[in-house]
């Protein structure tokens, strides 16, 4: 995402650009294809939101900048209430043709195992860095990569769902027409039903970390497991939540968990589990799964699994401009920056462009804004955040400066969000037009 993000930028403001991609010849645990902006978790962008929600901005600000992802994103988008889903595969398959078709593109399928010494470098090469050139970065900065571990959710096919169980609703029925308030496929647990799943769950064998591995996991993405040890309830409380639901086949009768899918594909054949990154092993995940009800007799098209992500200690080794300190001539961006998601990843990717962009015409962008969501993104892991305890972090409205003259507390969070939503869009579209009329 971040790199894909970093060339569009680059290209379109007049620099010619070589992508250098180790897949398909060198392939990782998750991804399957060799194709540019792949997504390997779930296939969601998240919140659209743009006014009440800090990633709904992000998405916002990237469209202002005519961010590819976005684009790409919309023209491929799957109903999902308020959330911004996507057909996976036709969505890399588009981002890789338009780069492909870019002009001032090029594509290098070859891996880079060192730093290079010469030219204008980002490196942007996601959760899953090859060995090779983990171990260059390493040497390079003195000091072992960070890591932590990061979970994929299942996929099931939708022809094997018992719909007689199962029924289709969005969460409230948010959405604006019928097919996004019923973008969702939920499976109802009774108590009894529930507590015997967390039961297997916890007794369910596990995929165990190599002796020397050490890295915890990022709360955003923990593996359902690791909730449920954390309490019988925590799954009730999050991603199996039955509030804001009402089963169709029996609207009397309140479900006490709910595990909900999301359609992975425009033909609505692929549903992913929501929430259920999982490091189960592969034959204890279809004994698990299938006590869901309506998953009975599910066949998956994917199971869960879990691999090790790395990502670098950037509030001490990038300054301002996301350069590594040591070697200005090399940017970071995405995911290996400490930012989680695929949207943050694509966001750091897209100020990198910028800024390389910018610094090989002679030109040093100014401080993006940390009132923006892009600002207080780069603000943080570029100094922000206390280098000792830093951890991926997801974009958030706790990373912006505090509003003047806006009452706090829940009862005042709607007023609060807004006004965070309306001082970014003002300062990013200030940040952004003096370099609109510079590529005019």
């Amino acid at each position: 995402m971040a790199g894909s993000e970093a060339a569009w930028q680059a290209a379109n403001l007049g620099i010619r650009v070589v992508i250098h991609e180790m897949r398909p010849k060198v392939g990782t645990f998750a991804h399957r294809t060799g194709n540019l902006g792949e997504m390997v978790c779930s296939n969601s962008f998240r919140s659209d939101d743009h006014e009440q929600n800090a990633v709904g901005l992000l998405h916002w600000e990237m469209r202002q900048a005519g961010g590819l992802i976005m684009e790409m994103a919309a023209r491929h988008r799957l109903p999902a209430g308020g959330a911004l889903a996507v057909d996976r595969d036709p969505f890399a398959e588009s981002v890789t043709a338009a780069l492909k078709a870019h002009p001032n593109i090029t594509v290098d399928y070859e891996e880079i195992t060192a730093l290079p010494e010469d030219g204008h470098w980002i490196i942007a090469t996601g959760p899953l860095t090859s060995g090779a050139l983990a171990e260059a970065i390493a040497a390079e900065t003195g000091t072992e990569a960070l890591a932590f571990f990061d979970a994929i959710a299942p996929i099931v096919y939708h022809e094997t769902i018992n719909m007689d169980v199962a029924w289709m609703q969005s969460r409230y029925d948010k959405g604006e027409t019928v097919e996004e308030q019923t973008a969702y496929l939920n499976c109802p647990m009774n108590k009894e039903q529930y507590e015997a799943f967390i039961d297997a769950l916890l007794a369910a064998e596990k995929t165990e970390f190599k002796e020397g591995e050490t890295a915890g996991y990022f709360d955003g993405c923990l593996p359902i497991e690791v909730m449920a040890e954390r309490g019988r309830e925590t799954l009730r409380f999050g991603p199996m939540k039955p509030v804001g639901l009402t089963n169709a086949h029996d609207p009397q009768n309140k479900a006490y968990a709910v595990v909900q899918l999301r359609r992975d594909n425009a033909l609505g054949t692929l549903y992913n589990i929501v929430g259920f990154q999982t490091k189960m092993k592969y034959g204890a995940q279809k004994r698990v799964f299938a006590m869901i009800p309506g998953l009975e007799d599910a066949e998956f098209a994917r199971l869960g699994g879990i691999h090790r992500n790395t990502f670098i200690n950037s509030p001490t080794l990038l300054d301002d401009q996301m350069r590594l300190r040591s070697r200005p001539n090399i940017r970071f961006a995405g995911q290996i920056t400490g930012v989680e998601g695929y949207v943050e990843s694509a966001a750091m990717g897209l100020l990198a462009g910028r800024m390389a962009a910018a610094e090989l015409q002679g030109q040093t962008l100014p401080p993006v804004p940390n009132t923006t969501a892009m600002g207080a993104l780069v603000t943080h892991i570029t100094g922000g955040a206390e280098a000792k305890t830093f951890q991926p972090m997801n974009v958030n409205f706790g990373l912006f400066p505090p509003l003047d003259g806006v009452k706090g507390g829940r009862r005042g969070r709607k007023d609060r969000y807004k006004a965070y939503t309306d001082r970014a869009k003002l300062d990013w579209q200030d940040w952004l037009a003096p370099q609109a009329l510079a590529a005019e």
